[in-house]
């Protein structure tokens, strides 16, 4: 694969997801394949990922993808709002916290989370709706579960 064709493809990827409320990978890799693109379901979900789109509620049980801006001035609301939708429940297991979140909402969280800049986090790994945050030590895996909690409530 070249790179252009595949600077080209995230560029449409972009401006799709910008354009329309695109729910599926298999939707995205249609509109691609529209827009002139070849893809497979494989390489739309390499796309996905390295693009680090997430997935964000519109309603009504539906969520689109959507990409996060590290320099969007709202970001600290869009994350916000992100978190308090996504969340069901956290636990600690030694030096990791572990959050529960809404069924294909835990790479939006776990983006949200990320964007904290949380200090004592030194990383994140989301799947469908499971989020493993590992911190250094037991005392700081509780002391992030205690500012996220705070966050969720407000």
């Amino acid at each position: 694969m070249n790179y252009n064709n595949k600077k080209q493809r995230h560029e449409k990827i972009a401006e799709l997801i910008g354009a329309y409320e695109i729910e599926t990978q298999e939707e995205l890799a249609e509109r691609l394949r529209g827009a002139g693109f070849r893809v497979t379901q494989a390489t739309v979900s390499r796309d996905i990922r390295e693009l680090q789109l997430s997935k964000l509620p519109i309603g009504g049980g539906r969520q689109k993808y959507v990409a996060f801006s590290p320099d969007d001035e709202r970001l600290g609301d869009k994350y916000s709002r992100v978190l308090k939708e996504g969340y069901v429940s956290m636990a600690l297991a030694q030096n990791l916290l572990v959050m529960k979140t809404v069924s294909g909402m835990a790479m939006a969280v776990a983006a949200a989370v990320d964007a904290l800049k949380i200090e004592e986090i030194v990383g994140c790994i989301a799947g469908d709706n499971t989020i493993m945050m590992a911190t250094r030590s037991e005392e700081q895996a509780a002391a992030v579960m205690d500012r996220l909690a705070r966050m969720i409530e407000h």
